[in-house]
């Protein structure tokens, strides 16, 4: 399933949560949506999985409405960041419930899931502490197969193992089933691992939406040390974008033409260089440099 959100807005009285978002999502891909909390992340999901009705513009999947679509919405799996199940259920119950909602849902899948993360079925899931809702909350979901996951700060509170397994089991699910996923966070670090392209929210608005793969293909980082610093002439020549200097050692972003780079830098005679990608920190550092914002005050709290 295709996702297309265009020009939404969602207001609570005065104030406004989503201002003006439009986002193209591929199927079969992970796309992460960052932020710090308060960007609207949370309340743009809930629009984008038809819980929240929008104000103004609309959220199609493959050109149908989200909202109030039993159709739609019968392939579409959100996990909010606090697990929810019903007063006293055990396990066995949510998986009855979503079995009615979903149907998709595969009792074999169920029943491997929940052996592979030690659940019982017959578990009361208020009992569970934080991580473990969250792998009670997985279970459901994967066994539901969905076509589309919308995931909000997915793995907290989930240890590097079972963190590791949940992500594996998604990934599978991408590939074997084209499955889309949607992930909010504001952990940099673990959507670069993820993601196939990646936007940033801040105050509402969507200021960023870019391929990951686009990105790094035509940006890098280049660290080198030289005898005698070169002119503004080096600078040009490679197509630097943002460079700092440290006594002999220079260190640019590139963007473009990378493809020539190391060519063009042995005619300068650095003492030595080093080529290497860019993190996902430093694109939106220099990306949202551009547009005049600084990076720490959108992602890091």
């Amino acid at each position: 399933m295709i996702l297309n959100a265009e020009n939404v807005d969602k207001s609570f009285g005065r104030k406004k949560a989503v201002d003006g978002v439009s986002l193209n999502i591929k199927a079969g891909t992970i796309h992460g949506l960052l932020g710090s909390n308060g960007a609207g992340k949370t309340t743009f999901m809930k629009v984008l999985s038809g819980i929240y009705k929008a104000d103004k513009g609309t959220v199609r999947y493959d050109t149908h409405n989200v909202f109030e679509n039993t159709d739609v919405k019968s392939d579409l799996m959100f996990i909010h960041d606090i697990p929810y199940f019903f007063r006293g259920a055990r396990l066995s119950d949510m998986a009855r419930f979503y079995r009615s909602m979903y149907p998709n849902f595969s009792d074999k899948r169920f029943n491997q899931l929940a052996e592979h993360f030690k659940l019982s079925p017959k578990v009361q899931l208020s009992s569970l502490s934080k991580g473990m809702k969250r792998q009670a909350s997985f279970i459901l979901a994967f066994s539901s197969r969905p076509k589309v996951m919308l995931l909000d700060e997915p793995f907290d509170g989930l240890d590097p193992i079972i963190r590791r397994q949940v992500k594996n089991i998604m990934l599978q699910d991408i590939a074997n089933h084209n499955m889309t996923v949607i992930a909010s966070s504001h952990n940099l670090r673990e959507m670069e691992d993820l993601c196939d392209s990646v936007s940033i929210m801040h105050h509402g608005k969507l200021l960023f939406h870019r391929e990951l793969s686009d990105i790094k293909g035509t940006h890098c980082k280049l660290q080198m040390a030289f005898k005698t610093l070169p002119d503004a002439s080096f600078y040009k020549d490679l197509g630097v974008v943002q460079q700092s200097v440290k006594g002999r050692i220079v260190t640019c972003i590139i963007k473009g033409d990378l493809e020539h780079i190391e060519e063009k830098v042995t005619k300068y005679n650095p003492l030595m260089y080093d080529i290497l990608p860019l993190t996902l920190e430093e694109i939106f550092a220099y990306e949202m440099g551009e547009q005049g914002y600084e990076i720490s005050n959108i992602i890091v709290e």
